[in-house]
């Protein structure tokens, strides 16, 4: 049996106060929503905090508001986002991501917020102590070495969140609050291409709101690889989304690869060449090849990395024309083992 380490559990009421004891602690401070991240990560030694910040009592994140678009509390859980009516019709990225993470149980327990700030993983990081000491400790954790590519300056573990891509996608922009006060930043700037420092939240830093303008015209959409249809994190995932104008032709595109990189990978080029243009299956084409030769799978998650990045176009394809209005239905069966139904 693998057992918790020794640590102080704090339970704040309000932000303020949270980010009073993160400021009074210290990098030694971590916090802890639904812990289905954390927690496990304590048992493998991964993680090790003097103290635990647990934010399941302060009612302020938990909330989802109307806005000029939508403000989605950090600390609202998976399965409360997938039931809002507003998130499953307006933000359908969005609700197809959050509906695929784990299983049931572990929605109803992890939230928005914690996946967002989810660890990045790799096959030799996301073992038990006695395991990754016998092999000798990896860069991320207590070594010195990148186990995925020896001769690598930098560590290699993957983006896993599934909740990053489908917001990225979607526009979004997160806020931060110290005690030094709050910031506003995209979503996508949260993030840093390092397995070790993959992110740019400071550690006295809360992340509290996902911020989303109006879905004004915008579809969107979430496709993800995986070996079974519930717990495995993504080995690839899709998110795109676009603004079509009345005769079908790209006004707007956004397209983010999540699980091939530290970070998720935003394809500017790739979506700058659909505006202008129909979704025909030429232009599909042409934009999944173009993804597909910016993905940098490594050999740090299941299936193999060459196929995994040959993959990357075909997921493309299925995101781009569910966009199109073409019925995936079946294809999204097949891809996802299950349907995905809007009432969880």
């Amino acid at each position: 049996m693998m057992r918790l380490p020794y640590f102080s559990y704090r339970a704040p009421a309000t932000i303020a106060e949270a980010a009073e004891i993160l400021a009074g602690e210290g990098p030694s401070a971590m916090l802890v929503a639904g812990g289905t991240d954390l927690l496990p990560n304590m048992k493998r030694r991964q993680q090790v905090p003097q103290t635990i910040v647990g934010l399941r009592g302060v009612d302020e994140l938990r909330k989802i508001d109307n806005g000029s678009g939508l403000r989605i509390g950090a600390g609202v859980t998976l399965t409360e986002l997938c039931r809002d009516p507003r998130v499953v019709e307006s933000y359908r990225g969005l609700y197809e991501a959050a509906v695929q993470v784990a299983t049931v149980h572990l929605r109803n327990m992890g939230t928005i917020g914690g996946n967002l700030c989810l660890d990045t993983r790799c096959n030799y990081y996301d073992q038990n102590y006695e395991w990754r000491k016998a092999i000798d400790f990896c860069m991320k954790k207590d070594g010195e070495t990148c186990w995925v590519a020896p001769a690598s300056k930098r560590c290699l573990a993957v983006s896993s969140t599934d909740a990053a891509p489908a917001l990225i996608s979607l526009g979004a922009r997160v806020r931060l609050v110290s005690t030094r006060g709050e910031r506003d930043l995209p979503l996508s700037d949260l993030y840093v291409n390092d397995g070790i420092a993959y992110s740019t939240r400071r550690p006295d830093e809360i992340l509290t709101e996902v911020l989303l303008d109006p879905a004004d015209g915008w579809k969107s959409t979430y496709w993800k690889l995986r070996r079974r249809g519930s717990f495995d994190f993504p080995v690839l995932s899709v998110a795109a989304a676009a603004r079509l104008g009345d005769d079908g032709t790209v006004q707007e595109a956004r397209l983010v690869l999540g699980a091939v990189a530290s970070r998720p990978l935003v394809m500017d080029k790739p979506a700058a060449g659909l505006v202008g243009k129909q979704l025909t299956d030429g232009a599909i084409e042409e934009c999944g090849a173009a993804a597909a030769r910016g993905a940098k799978p490594m050999d740090n998650t299941d299936f193999t990395l060459h196929w995994r990045k040959r993959v990357a176009q075909e997921f493309v394809g299925y995101a781009l024309r569910e966009l199109r209005g073409d019925d995936m239905r079946e294809q999204r069966r097949r891809t996802a083992h299950r349907e995905l139904h809007p009432d969880i």
